[in-house]
């Protein structure tokens, strides 16, 4: 039987500025983003702030890299309409925010934006989305590239390799059949569970590092009614659902005996 582990969002929340734990973070990130991440340090967030609210239903750290790119991660436990706005609102406040005033635009970082959702968002049936930006001729059809001169002077070899990266992990959406080694912290991160035989990046220091039983009893009950919190949380939103669901299937009996009365049934 697997052990439980402390839950993602609240290890980015608490444990993953320590410097000790950031080889579990790059162990997700490498896993992800398909090379080998090195977090050069943890920046400071609106909420990876140390606060004593527990009660946000959402989480965020940004991390730099050793190649000075900024890898933006959110987690976010409850539904958001507006969520893919904020996606973008995120990544354009972290160009603006690492650009210089007076420095050129070729300065501009390179931001990754990861977010992992606990809540139906958009439509569609796979767990692991990747949105990243291309041009496309609208006659010929052709790729837009970068010329030998840019090439050099940015080191790059694709425009897209500029733009803001997009990863949505639906974490709901995953069938808990482990195929490889990025499904493995798909399954970590919807169950907080670790089998013995995953050999994902970072999991084998996250199977150390993260299990509940490793905390203080202080940060044990904080942990406790962190997870009480979600719970409520996740509580309400149902009842509220419940509830519409029940008032839309009372309002639609209603209209049709009003339809059936006014023609006379």
């Amino acid at each position: 039987m697997s052990q439980t582990h402390i839950r993602f969002d609240w290890a980015i929340k608490k444990l993953f500025r320590n410097k000790a734990n950031h080889v579990v973070l790059e162990g997700f990130l490498s896993e992800l983003l398909g090379k080998q991440i090195k977090i050069q340090s943890i920046l400071e967030s609106e909420s990876n702030q140390q606060t004593e609210d527990d009660k946000l239903n959402r989480v965020d750290i940004v991390a730099e890299n050793d190649q000075g790119e900024l890898i933006l991660i959110e987690v976010q436990n409850s539904t958001e309409q507006d969520y893919f706005h904020r996606m973008l609102y995120g990544t354009a406040k972290l160009i603006t925010d690492f650009l210089e005033k007076g420095e050129p635009y070729g300065k501009v970082k390179k931001v990754y934006s990861v977010n992992v959702v606990y809540f139906s968002l958009g439509q569609g049936a796979d767990y692991i989305y990747k949105g990243k930006l291309e041009f496309r001729g609208l006659h010929l059809e052709d790729k837009l590239k970068p010329s030998i001169n840019q090439e050099k002077l940015f080191k790059i070899k694709e425009i897209y390799e500029i733009y803001p990266e997009y990863y949505v992990i639906k974490v709901n959406n995953f069938n808990d059949v482990a195929k490889n080694t990025l499904d493995e912290w798909v399954y970590f991160l919807k169950k907080s569970q670790i089998k013995e035989e995953f050999t994902a990046q970072g999991l084998t220091e996250a199977k150390e590092n993260l299990l509940v039983d490793s905390l203080s009893e202080e940060e044990r009950a904080n942990y406790l009614r962190y997870m009480e919190n979600r719970r409520y949380e996740r509580s309400i939103i149902e009842g509220s659902r419940s509830e519409g669901r029940l008032e839309g299937r009372l309002e639609g009996r209603l209209e049709g005996l009003e339809e059936g009365r006014e023609k006379g049934i």
